[in-house]
């Protein structure tokens, strides 16, 4: 193994000084195998568009030569494209605008990792650009002025809580130290708090309201960069009467941790606060700070006369992990002394989330003609929980003819149809998506996703029968409903709106039909002629139903005809030899004979 150190020096590029220092770390020759380098370099946030970060190709010991050739290029790692490669030189550049607060907020150090990648032969490279703070943020303090309420018999060397300032730059350029006017009582004393450092007045001379009630202060903030950036705050103290003995805690921070989900009214802490005072100036009340966050209230109660901190709402490691009570502790003395603590409370996660089922439909209509694979919906599925209980696994019902298909992200799938549909069979599905987790013990969640298959023009028209056979009597009237014939389709809509006519062939057919007509819409046939079964008895025609899908479906039904005989002709009267009277073959008519018959002999 191979460490490399390059001296680190500055460059003046576009007018534009860039420093950086690169560092190889690790060259390894094993059984012939040749083991990337690992770069890392450091530039300034701000740094102007353009600059140069490093030659990567060149510390890599790649042939600048082929670098266009075999593709050398950053694969990821670059947030919104801060940094680009040259193909033809190597250099890696600022591309965008870097913010080191805006990318890594209070993380220090903040490192970039890119992935490069160059080709023929396949070689992967990871590049570490870490994104060095410059002072360009000022500390600041929550409020303008801070009001100090201060007994005049208070001992020298009490000391007084002043809001911290916050700054967003990190290491050397945040807060590194606060500085007080020059007055005549009150001295500044920091103290570190975790990464906090919380500044404290102290009283050094004693206060005596009678000669002056009031005292002006202004607390400076300065950050440790060059040139420094500070920010102040008013303090104004105001001096009351009476009590001369503090309470104090047996620690400035209390730590304790409990499970989320913890039953209501159980215990946490008990904290204690002593007071050298006697009577009612040594007896002791507990509060929550007065800044405190109003959720706190909400989830944890504390017993004023015992310190006793116990359980009070829902404690949910979802909604927040750590819990941050500033405590106070007052005497009851007139007027009475105060004193604060800070309890951190760490709330530690359980299964206790069943994962989040998310569909996005792609259309909430399906056509019964979609091929197998066809996407209809995404599935994402989100679990609260972490570690373990956050990895789902995904399933739908078995009686539908759809299925699940994973994503290359994880828990990420889509809905897809891997089956034949009908919608004259089944025109909805009710699919149901179930998501469990690997938690202990396992949850579930269940979502029903309905989907309806819409029609496509798949069915002919049926009739009822085929063929129909009409019975007609002769003489009918013209115009007059003769026969009515209905089909129908199991399509929907316009798929299965069926229009009706006659099939008109050539010949005596077709002379025939031309005296027949069809309503298109409800298949009623008239007649525009009367019949005469003397002279034509049986006769046939044809209907076609068409929907009006795309394209149109049909289908014919024949029809037979048959005219019936009426009444309708009067006697003929048949003479034989000189006998002037009806044979008495001939059959009997009920009809009159109006006129009168001459025989000639």
């Amino acid at each position: 193994k191979l460490n490399t150190t390059l001296e680190k020096h500055k460059r003046k590029r576009r007018g534009t000084q860039c420093w950086w220092v690169a560092i190889s770390f690790s060259l390894m020759l094993s059984c012939a195998e040749r083991v990337s380098a690992q770069i890392k370099y450091s530039i300034p946030e701000e740094v102007k568009v353009g600059s140069v970060v490093g030659n990567v190709a060149k510390d890599l010991g790649l042939d600048i030569s082929l670098l266009e050739e075999r593709r050398f290029r950053i694969v990821s790692g670059a947030e919104d494209a801060q940094f680009e490669v040259n193909p033809n030189n190597g250099l890696l550049q600022v591309h965008g605008k870097i913010d080191r607060e805006e990318l890594c907020e209070n993380i220090s150090p903040c490192l970039i990792n890119l992935k490069m990648v160059a080709d023929n032969p396949m070689e992967i490279h990871h590049v570490g650009v870490e994104i060095i703070d410059i002072n360009d943020n000022s500390p600041t303090f929550p409020d303008d002025e801070k009001v100090l309420e201060i007994y005049e018999s208070t001992l020298s060397g009490k000391r007084f809580q002043l809001p911290a300032a916050h700054d967003a730059d990190v290491v050397s350029n945040t807060v590194r130290m606060y500085k007080l006017n020059n007055n005549d009582h009150f001295s500044l004393q920091i103290r570190d708090r975790g990464e906090d450092k919380i500044p404290f007045l102290v009283l050094q001379k004693p206060l005596d309201r009678e000669k002056e009630n009031e005292h002006k202060l202004i607390l400076t903030a300065i950050d440790g960069g060059n040139p420094p950036r500070s920010g102040t705050l008013n303090v104004t103290v105001i001096v009351l009467d009476s009590n001369d003995n503090h309470p104090f805690f047996s620690e400035e921070v209390y730590s304790v941790k409990i499970p989320e989900n913890v039953e209501r009214h159980r215990s946490v802490i008990v904290i204690k606060a002593n007071d050298l005072d006697e009577g009612v100036n040594g007896e002791i009340e507990y509060f929550f700070g007065s800044e405190l966050d109003p959720k706190v209230h909400d989830t944890f109660e504390l017993d004023s006369i015992t310190g006793e901190i116990r359980v009070k709402g829902n404690v949910d490691f979802e909604e927040t992990e750590l819990y941050r009570l500033d405590l106070q502790a007052s005497d009851k003395g007139q007027p009475p002394l105060k004193t604060e603590s800070r309890v951190m409370i760490k709330i530690k996660d359980v299964n206790d989330n069943k994962p989040d089922i998310e569909v996005t439909s792609l259309s909430s209509l399906i056509p019964e003609d979609s091929k197998p694979g066809t996407v209809i919906a995404l599935i994402s599925v989100v679990d609260k929980d972490s570690g373990v209980n956050g990895k789902v696994i995904c399933k739908v019902s078995q009686d539908v003819p759809f299925d699940l298909t994973p994503s290359l992200e994880e828990n990420m799938y889509s809905l897809v149809t891997k089956g034949r549909l009908d919608r004259e069979t089944v025109s909805r599905y009710e699919i149901t998506i179930t998501a469990t987790d690997c938690g202990e013990p396992q949850l579930s969640t269940v979502k029903t996703l309905s989907v309806q298959v819409s029609d496509v023009n798949d069915n002919t028209p049926v009739f009822s029968q085929n063929p129909f056979e009409l019975y007609l009597i002769e003489n009918n009237t013209p115009g007059a409903e003769i026969f009515s014939v209905s089909a129908v389709d199991d399509d929907l809509n316009e798929n299965a709106a069926i229009t009706y006519k006659i099939l008109r062939g050539d010949g005596l057919q077709d002379a025939i039909t031309s005296f027949l007509n069809v309503n298109s819409d409800n298949g009623q046939i008239t007649a525009l002629k009367s019949f005469d079964f003397e002279t034509l008895k049986t006769f046939q025609f044809q209907v076609v139903a068409s929907d009006s899908g795309t394209p149109s479906l049909s289908s014919n039904v024949t029809v037979n005809v048959f005219i019936l005989d009426q009444n309708d002709n009067a006697p003929v009267i048949l003479c034989f030899g000189n006998e002037n009277k009806i044979p008495s073959w001939q059959p009997r008519l009920s009809l009159e004979i109006k006129h009168a018959v001459h025989f000639t002999i």
